[in-house]
């Protein structure tokens, strides 16, 4: 009895996960594009520049996660009420974070994204060139 009752303790437990999936309808502008062909340029660029929070490596124009689709729409109906890109990415900024953009500003929190690539570059140039000149010195040495 007791072993019936741990499997289904079990089943109930890997079953939780299954549970849980978004059973709700996308957002109505989530797959589908605005009317004016002008409005809907504005949309794709700005959903082009903006960052998956779930994918991480696509833009939310890219990306199938129902969070995008819900962002998508936000930014299609925002567009379509007259509100600016800037305006749209700044509230999304704000809820978000600066995580969201492609382009993040160059901040405190955000300088080792920005210099990183330099300070390993000019590290990596430090150890290269210590690497060779103290094996040019050790080869004309040992000949």
């Amino acid at each position: 009895m007791k072993g019936r009752l741990a499997f289904a303790a079990l089943l109930v437990l890997f079953a939780a996960p299954i549970a849980a999936q978004d059973r709700l309808p996308p957002a109505p502008y989530a797959y589908q594009q605005l009317r004016d062909p002008v409005e809907e340029a504005k949309a794709k660029e700005l959903m082009e520049t903006l960052r998956c929070l779930v994918c991480q490596g696509q833009s939310i124009a890219d990306s199938d996660a129902p969070l995008a689709g819900d962002m998508r729409h936000e930014v299609r109906t925002k567009i379509a009420a007259g509100e600016s890109p800037d305006a749209i990415r700044k509230w999304l900024v704000a809820r978000y974070g600066n995580w969201v953009s492609y382009d993040p500003p160059f901040d405190a929190a955000t300088a080792l994204l920005w210099l990183g690539p330099l300070l390993f570059l000019a590290l990596g140039g430090w150890l290269a060139f210590g690497r060779f000149r103290r094996g040019g010195d050790d080869g004309e040495g040992a000949a």
